[in-house]
C-alpha cells in the first residue's frame, strides 16, 4: 500500500480507492456475545496498522478513499462515523461513495452524502434492486448473485432502487467535481450491452448545478 502511494505520486494520481479490512467483521451479529472491548480493540487495530501507511500517503500528497462496504471496518453509516472519529478525522482518509451497498442495508445514500460531504473523495455509480417478497431475506440466503430468488441483486444503472437524481443533486450541492466511476455488476444482463447502457445513463444523469435561481428573472432590483 505504501508503494501504491509512491506510484500514484509519480503518475499524478491524487486519490486511491481502497479497502482497509476488518478484524471484527466476523462479529457483526454480536452472537456469541461480542463485548464492547472486542469492538474497541478492532478499531484500535485498524488505526495501528494503517497509521504508518497514512503517513506515506501524506508525504506523497495522495489521499485514500475507503469504500464503505460489508466485510470492512466501516460498512454503514455509524461504523463510518466511528472509524473517522477513531482516526480523529485525519484528512488522509476519505470515502469512496457507493450507494448500492447502502441501499440494500436500508441506509439513505443522500443523507450519507450530506453528512460526510467533506470526506467524499471518489464516487462509484452502481445500482441495486431490493426485492424482499416475504420469502427472500436481506442476507442473501447463500443464493448466487443474479438469481431472482435473492432478496437483493446488483443491477445495471437505472434498473434498481438507487435514486441517482438525488445523488447528483447532493454531489452538486457539496461541490464534488471528481469522477463518476461506473462499477458494473449485473449477473442477469449481458455485459457489453450493460456497460454501454450504464455509460449512456451516467452521461445523461450527470447534470451541472444551476448558476441562477429559477425565479431570478422575477426579482426587482
Amino acid at each position: 500500500m505504501k508503494d501504491i502511494a509512491r506510484a500514484a505520486q509519480k503518475l499524478g494520481v491524487t486519490v486511491v480507492t481502497c479497502f482497509l479490512g476488518s478484524p471484527i467483521w466476523a462479529y457483526w451479529y454480536s452472537f456469541p456475545q461480542t463485548t464492547r472491548e472486542m469492538v474497541d480493540a478492532g478499531f484500535r487495530r485498524i488505526k495501528e496498522l494503517w497509521t504508518p501507511i497514512f503517513d506515506v500517503y501524506d508525504q506523497c500528497g495522495v489521499k485514500l478513499a475507503l469504500e464503505v462496504h460489508p466485510t470492512e471496518i466501516a460498512f454503514d453509516y455509524y461504523s463510518t462515523q466511528r472509524l473517522l472519529d477513531e482516526l480523529e478525522w485525519r484528512p488522509t482518509l476519505g470515502l469512496n461513495f457507493d450507494p448500492s451497498h447502502l441501499v440494500w442495508q436500508g441506509v439513505n445514500p443522500a443523507i450519507f452524502l450530506r453528512d460526510f460531504a467533506e470526506r467524499i473523495y471518489h464516487v462509484h455509480m452502481k445500482d441495486v434492486k431490493v426485492t424482499l417478497d416475504g420469502r427472500a431475506g436481506i442476507l442473501g440466503s447463500h443464493i448466487d448473485f443474479g438469481d431472482t430468488l435473492r432478496g437483493w441483486n446488483f443491477v445495471s444503472l437505472g434498473h434498481g432502487d438507487v435514486d441517482f437524481d438525488g445523488i447528483i443533486r447532493e454531489l452538486n450541492q457539496m461541490g464534488y467535481d471528481g469522477p463518476l466511476s461506473v462499477e458494473w455488476e449485473d449477473s442477469g444482463m449481458e455485459r457489453a450491452f450493460g456497460a454501454t447502457e450504464a455509460f449512456e445513463f451516467t452521461k445523461k444523469i450527470n447534470f451541472s448545478p444551476s448558476v441562477v435561481s429559477f425565479d431570478a428573472a422575477l426579482k426587482v432590483d
